[in-house]
């Protein structure tokens, strides 16, 4: 859709959406394309349809924030259900497995639980959107090839059950048990695959029924707008947000300007908060993103000086 001329081209900005289910992360980015009047907008990792929560999308020049957001990590509150196994590890997949949970009790659930927590290694779910020969997973998957996916290092900080109850599958006698839990993990990690690896570990299978993403480093849900209301949700500054994500240095205008022309500041990495760091003007403007170069320091990313306030 091309973008909108009837109006001035918008300010640059961090947006935080509350994804309905329902909508994929794709149709979230086209609504703020139209409601905004611009192309120029990414996001910071997708939601699979069935999830809600938090997006965080990039609109003009602070788009070149996004690379500092995507591998933040992050929270889920999610709904488990064990006693059911589906191809896709969650509830928009078809069940493979029935097995009668009832008989587990919630210890053996807490020990199972354990060794997910940590660094632990996962292999994504097969009905993902990583990429294998230059094809989605979830593709391929539905074109009937078979496929594998290396397994990867994430890691697991907080694995909690909130509540448990326990139901007869609608599909038979055989009992299930839900678990609403909370997960704090690394980016990357898949909270199906957690299901399906739960699941496994107890001999029942699982799979994942709710998903909701309620933080993404700094940034909560609580804080986002409703899909529906993008066009009135007001956008973060690039440098409060470049500042909450890596800390800030404060810069003098001239040290700014030397910064923009790609200079270094002499004897500056002492001052640095952190490695990188948001350098900041006297005026609050985000002049870019700098790191250390022994004890100097140097931009990594300007911002273009219209997209910095």
């Amino acid at each position: 859709m091309p973008e909108r001329t009837d109006r001035p081209r918008p300010a640059a900005g961090i947006l935080l959406v509350d994804k309905p289910g329902g909508m994929t992360s794709h149709d979230v980015v086209a609504r703020a394309r139209r409601a905004l009047g611009t192309r120029k907008i990414g996001h910071a990792g997708t939601l699979d349809p069935m999830a809600t929560g938090l997006l965080v999308l990039g609109v003009e020049g602070a788009t070149r924030l996004l690379t500092f957001i995507v591998g933040l990590d992050k929270t889920y509150e999610a709904t488990i259900r064990l006693g059911v196994a589906t191809d896709t590890d969650d509830a928009d997949g078809t069940a493979i497995s029935t097995t009668d949970a009832a008989s587990l009790d919630s210890a053996a659930i807490a020990q199972a639980i354990e060794p997910l927590r940590g660094r632990i290694s996962q292999v994504p779910s097969t009905y993902s959107a990583i990429k294998v020969d230059g094809k989605r997973a979830y593709d391929l998957a539905r074109s009937g090839a078979e496929v594998e996916l290396k397994a990867r290092e994430v890691t697991v900080t907080r694995f909690d059950v909130v509540a448990e109850r326990r139901s007869a599958a609608e599909t038979g006698a055989d009992g299930v048990i839900d678990l609403d839990v909370v997960v704090d993990c690394s980016s990357g990690t898949y909270i199906r695959a957690l299901a399906r690896d739960l699941g496994a570990a107890l001999g029942v299978g699982g799979h994942l029924t709710a998903l909701r993403r309620t933080r993404i480093g700094p940034f909560a849900a609580t804080d986002a707008a409703n899909a529906d209301a993008i066009g009135e949700a007001p956008l973060a500054a690039p440098g409060d947000v470049a500042a909450a994500v890596l800390g800030r240095i404060d810069v003098t205008a001239e040290e700014a300007r030397d910064l923009r022309h790609g200079k270094r500041l002499t004897g500056a990495a002492v001052r640095l908060p952190a490695n990188p760091a948001a350098a900041i003007d006297p005026d609050g403007v985000l002049v870019g993103v700098v790191e250390r170069r022994g004890d100097d320091i140097k931009s990594a990313m300007n911002m273009p000086e219209e997209a910095s306030a």
